[in-house]
């Protein structure tokens, strides 16, 4: 008869952990593992990658989950190989073999296909994704068989970089660098070069080596984060306000702080701004530092909330600070 397992005692976790996809998991396992190694109460991450993809991937933590929205609008730059001559059912390998084709086109008409994918493109979303027609997943449609009318979408390419290329030999690929838009399916972007080619092709490697302001030198893999004692892995944890890049920093003093959480507006000298990170006195006693309060923009020298934090969030995020770090 196997032992009862040990159940895992959850505690408040702020922050963000940059985590390293690892291959062949799904973004969701990937981050109810890392909750599981951090016991942490409440965690989300900033989008989603196939787990085929491997790469950043932002974790939010208790109160950083509040601003994880604004992570998904973020442009992305991912590093992958398409495999040219072969098309498969999914546009990646997990898919059946579904045309093969000699691969005929020369380097001069690689770079001059790649050129035409530049800036703002139309792309129709594969059947094999996350996202819902009519409340249901397109890959719930293409497990059972099913193929449903999808609307194109537009994205942008901003970068599209050759990094290798083989265009003889038993596999002929394309490896190349893109920085794109929230919503660009890489997957569909590479199937769409190949039919462009000609020969058609799908994805065999899918990296993400950045999103917004993080890249993959700052990351952490699951396996280094497990080797690591408890006090470690909480040191792993970046604050949350690291998702408010781009926001314009304003702080108050104690008194409009605790009206400002309570979410009233907050008149000041402030230039307008659409997004602003606030930080003011802790309102937990004895506390000194400041804290981040909340979101909010100004508009006409008004200060207007936006996402808050809550006391006890701040108390917590200043009580995890104040620990010793050995």
């Amino acid at each position: 008869m196997n032992a009862p397992r040990a159940r895992v005692v959850r505690r408040p976790v702020h922050g963000v952990l940059l985590l390293d996809k690892p291959l062949g998991l799904s973004s969701n396992q990937a981050l109810q593992k890392a909750k599981w190694l951090l016991r942490a109460e409440k965690a989300g991450h900033t989008g989603t990658l196939d787990p085929l993809a491997t790469g950043v991937l932002p974790l939010c933590f208790g109160a950083a989950t509040k601003f994880s929205q604004l992570h998904l609008d973020a442009d992305k730059t991912y590093e992958t190989t398409v495999r040219l001559g072969v098309k498969t059912s999914t546009a990646d390998a997990e898919g059946e073999v579904v045309a093969t084709r000699p691969v005929r086109c020369t380097p001069g008409q690689v770079v001059e296909v790649l050129d035409r994918f530049m800036g703002p493109i139309h792309q129709v979303p594969p059947m094999h994704s996350a996202l819902k027609k009519d409340g249901k997943a397109l890959y719930e449609y293409a497990r059972d068989g099913e193929t449903v009318d999808r609307k194109p979408r537009e994205v942008v390419i901003h970068e599209l970089e050759l990094l290798d290329m083989q265009l003889q030999g038993d596999a002929p690929f394309l490896r190349l660098r893109v920085l794109c838009s929230k919503g660009t399916y890489i997957r569909t972007l590479g199937e769409d070069i190949g039919e462009a080619l000609g020969c058609g092709g799908h994805l065999v490697a899918l990296r993400r080596v950045a999103t917004g302001p993080f890249d993959e030198s700052q990351c952490i893999d699951l396996a280094a984060l497990e080797a690591m004692e408890e006090v470690g892995r909480h040191r792993a944890l970046r604050p949350t306000e690291i998702l408010l890049d781009g926001h314009v920093a304003i702080t108050l003093d104690a008194e409009n702080a605790g009206r400002f959480l309570s979410g009233m507006r907050r008149r000041g000298a402030w230039p307008d701004a659409p997004r602003a990170a606030v930080f003011g006195p802790a309102p937990v006693k004895d506390a000194a530092p400041l804290a981040l309060l909340g979101t909010a923009h100004v508009k006409a020298s008004e200060l207007i909330p936006g996402r808050l934090l809550s006391p006890i969030e701040i108390q917590q995020i200043l009580e995890t600070q104040a620990q010793p770090q050995s």
